[in-house]
């Protein structure tokens, strides 16, 4: 088969357990779980490859990836069916040699997927990870790679002084070239934070990924490993800034969070009105939302295929969702399919898809700090009380 070259192509890393959401990820890869009413977390740095004009993507999955590559199937969604473009998933494999098993590392990912990286031939390879929400112009970045003539660029944003020794930080020179990476730590020198997203020239990346598999040493870790090693041996490496929204959604409140910031007349991350960056998802057709007479929905977003009966206050409500009746939702984020049965109160949670919470149950409290969530398909029973702060 023939393959048509790639000045550039993505490899997105989406095998994360993604473990600090819990019970949200149960069954369900970090990347798919459902954001913002009708979106997966993996729609946002697919779209992106899309409106940066790239059309090849490489989806590495591993943890619980059923629901995962059903969700991206063919691609279609992203536009990225098409003759000359594919949004291929590359699961672990067994191979004949030493170097079968599960991915190892991020790097090592990367690795095993060499042979689908070299049938484009690219001349740039930009990698991804499958868990952020953000809007981002990757061809900007290739082209500040390309001006600056780097062997590999990183987009960082700056945090605050406090927040650094959380990220790898990166500490450049003034014309924003890197001198020193420090993985998280306790002293940072700098408050420019890695993203996580990289543009590597192919070749320069290549041979690092095969020489760090030889290493018995090596995490096969981007951060610990691939670009202390291109810094060690001399390579220009620099930094591109990034001053949009960006949000690792890696927590409970974290995702709790990034969700509420959609709320608003100006919120702080737009997904609505912006049609040169369409977050593009792949979503059945349901009819449009039925609102009761007797509904009360103020601050919220409620997508199509939701009857509401209740009251819902500054609120994320997913596709497919009931409301019943003198039902309260406050402060919360409801994924697709949940039922709310009437008089149940819900406040500061995240209910997680297929979900029931039966006639006058309450879930969660007034305390923002404490998100009562609910796994895929559980259900509270009638009239009981799921904590602050507590899962099921």
């Amino acid at each position: 088969m023939y393959f048509h070259k790639k000045r550039v192509i993505a490899m997105l890393l989406a095998g994360g357990q993604g473990s600090r959401l819990y019970v949200l990820t149960r069954k369900t890869a970090k990347p798919a779980v459902p954001f913002g009413g009708k979106y997966r977390i993996i729609d946002f740095p697919l779209s992106n490859c899309v409106n940066s004009g790239i059309d090849t993507v490489g989806i590495l999955t591993q943890y619980q990836p059923l629901e995962l590559n059903e969700y991206i199937g063919n691609g279609q969604p992203w536009g990225l069916n098409k003759t000359q473009s594919c949004a291929q998933v590359l699961p672990p494999y067994e191979r004949n040699d030493k170097k079968s098993g599960w991915y190892e590392g991020t790097a090592n990912a990367i690795y095993k997927n060499i042979d689908f990286v070299d049938r484009f031939d690219p001349d740039y390879v930009v990698v991804l990870s499958g868990d952020h929400i953000y809007k981002m112009d990757y061809n900007a970045m290739v082209e500040y790679h390309v001006a600056h003539d780097a062997a590999c660029t990183i987009a960082v944003r700056t945090v605050p002084l406090a927040e650094a020794s959380r990220f790898g930080i990166l500490n450049t020179n003034p014309d924003n070239s890197i001198y020193e990476f420090e993985e998280k730590p306790k002293q940072p020198k700098s408050t420019n934070a890695s993203m996580g997203i990289y543009c590597f020239n192919w070749k320069v990346l290549r041979k690092a990924l095969i020489e760090d598999e030889e290493d018995p040493n090596s995490d096969k870790d981007f951060g610990k490993n691939i670009i202390p090693k291109l810094l060690n041996e001399g390579n220009k490496m620099m930094a591109y800034n990034f001053d949009g929204y960006w949000k690792d959604v890696g927590t409970i409140s974290s995702l709790w969070e990034a969700n509420m910031e959609l709320l608003g007349k100006n919120p702080e991350f737009q997904l609505r009105g912006d049609a040169h960056n369409t977050i593009y998802a792949r979503n059945d057709a349901h009819p449009a939302a039925y609102i009761d007479e007797d509904a009360k929905i103020v601050d919220s977003l409620v997508a199509e295929g939701c009857e509401v009966y209740g009251s819902v206050k500054h609120s994320v409500i997913s596709v497919g969702c009931t409301i019943g009746k003198g039902a309260i939702v406050e402060d919360s984020v409801v994924m697709p399919g949940v039922v709310i049965e009437e008089g149940a109160i819900i406040r500061h949670a995240m209910l997680g898809e297929d979900s029931k919470v039966e006639a006058n149950a309450v879930v969660g409290g007034t305390d923002k700090e404490k998100i009562s969530v609910t796994s895929k398909g559980a259900v509270v029973a009638a009239g009981s009380h799921l904590a602050p702060g507590d899962m099921l």
